[in-house]
């Protein structure tokens, strides 16, 4: 079959792929000039002229995404390499925290509670004996509960230092605001999915050398096209298969933005028998709110290596200071003196957000001389988790299905939920 793919992010490169795979010609037609969607590099310049490579935004993947994995190795990219893994640790500034062993679950996770240092013995009990309510109610809550009402009663210390910082990196919604159903999901593949689940990954290379340009090299080498800086005009039925701005396609996989995808499918719906479907695929599509999603890159000039004690680690969010996280990049890729100060469920203006990251660093981190490299705002990073929320399916008609982080599915919107959804839109193309 003749399969096109709209969209070069982590979703529809995995559909590409898969797609070839299974013996198919692909067309990956992406609008930017550099494929990764939202998790792509970028280029910025230090203060001493050097060019560095950065990320739109500092992603992290746990050890469950098998998926993103073993496509990345599929490509020729060895993750052991590309990655450096770490058992999850949520450390922060002085000390406190959350740090697992390298053990098999529940092992790990019931050792790094009792071990958490800055919180007391009622604290620790009281996290245990919720973990276990939830273990032994499947990880499954009311469709309406959001992950506030899951974790009522908690010692606030717990909700402030762990619930929070939690959810905000995994769903990018605040707590009272987001789905305790999903939340309960993430905890149970990445902490009770096997030894190795909850370890953190955290990138060693720019997001672009990660998965989405080896895909690409990939797919090129094996004589399909990856058409960049071309944007899709229009998407219409054509027999039993579609046209993409005229050209025939067998079938098309959407792997952009929801609300581009809703542009195109509600532009190919016609007085047809399935005009309606369309239109209410469409609709529910553009029906998601999304959630920024902003970092800030800093650096100390004349630094000669890293900055922070570990790779990564938690900070505390409270009213003019932003980040959650921050990442030594020096301790990642080699770039000394280079931090990524990440701002979650971001509302506000550009200017403000940097000068409050520097005075967070200056009061968190005992860093007052750094000065910004570059902020990214993503501005429609991830759908808003809500509990109980409609997103609409992954296939939307004969031929036609796709393939993005925000179609319904168990998982919030990361990059191994976009790459599942992509390799079954691939294996589902008929």
């Amino acid at each position: 079959m003749k399969v096109a793919v709209i969209g070069a992010g982590w979703g529809g490169m995995a559909a590409a792929v898969r797609a070839a795979q299974a013996g198919h010609g692909v067309t990956v037609f992406e609008a930017s000039r550099t494929p990764g969607g939202r998790a792509r590099a970028v280029a910025a310049t230090l203060s001493d002229g050097r060019p560095v490579v950065l990320d739109n935004g500092q992603h992290i993947l746990v050890g469950a995404y098998a998926q993103c994995l073993g496509l990345m190795r599929t490509v020729g990219v060895r993750p052991e390499e590309a990655l450096l893994r770490l058992p999850l640790t949520l450390v922060f500034p002085d000390g406190t925290g959350l740090r697992l062993p390298d053990a098999p679950p529940p092992w790990d996770a019931l050792m790094g509670i009792a071990r958490a240092r800055g919180w007391s013995a009622c604290e620790r009990l009281a996290l245990l004996a919720r973990a276990a309510r939830w273990r032994l109610a499947g990880f499954r809550c009311a469709p309406g509960a959001s992950v506030a009402e899951l974790c009522a009663g908690l010692p606030p210390r717990l909700l402030d230092g762990f619930i929070e910082p939690l959810c905000v990196s995994a769903l990018n919604t605040p707590a009272r605001q987001a789905c305790g159903q999903t939340f309960l999901r993430v905890l149970h593949d990445s902490l009770f999915s096997g030894r190795g689940g909850s370890h953190l990954l955290l990138p060693r290379t720019d997001l672009g050398a990660l998965f989405p340009e080896p895909a690409a090299q990939w797919l090129r080498a094996r004589g399909h096209a990856v058409h960049l800086g071309r944007r899709v005009q229009s998407l219409a039925r054509d027999g039993a298969g579609w046209r993409v701005d005229d050209e025939p396609f067998h079938a098309v996989l959407l792997s952009t933005g929801s609300a581009e995808a809703a542009r195109l499918v509600a532009g190919a719906a016609t007085p047809a028998a399935e005009h309606t479907g369309l239109q209410a695929w469409a609709a529910t599509a553009q029906a998601l709110r999304f959630g920024a999603i902003a970092t800030v890159y800093t650096e100390q000039s004349g630094a000669h290596g890293a900055l922070l004690p570990l790779p990564m680690l938690a900070l505390h969010h409270r009213g003019g200071r932003p980040a959650q996280f921050v990442f030594d990049r020096a301790r990642l890729d080699g770039t000394a003196g280079l931090l990524a100060f990440v701002v979650s469920a971001f509302e506000g203006e550009r200017a403000r957000l940097e000068r409050e990251v520097l005075a967070q660093a200056t009061e968190d981190l005992r860093l007052p001389d750094l000065r910004v490299v570059q902020t990214v705002v993503e501005k429609r990073a991830t759908f808003a988790c809500t509990p109980a929320l409609a997103r609409p399916p992954r296939a939307i008609a004969p031929g036609l299905q796709a393939c993005g982080d925000y179609v319904a599915g168990p998982y919030p919107a990361t990059l191994e939920g976009a790459v599942l959804h992509g390799m079954a839109a691939a294996q589902n193309v008929i």
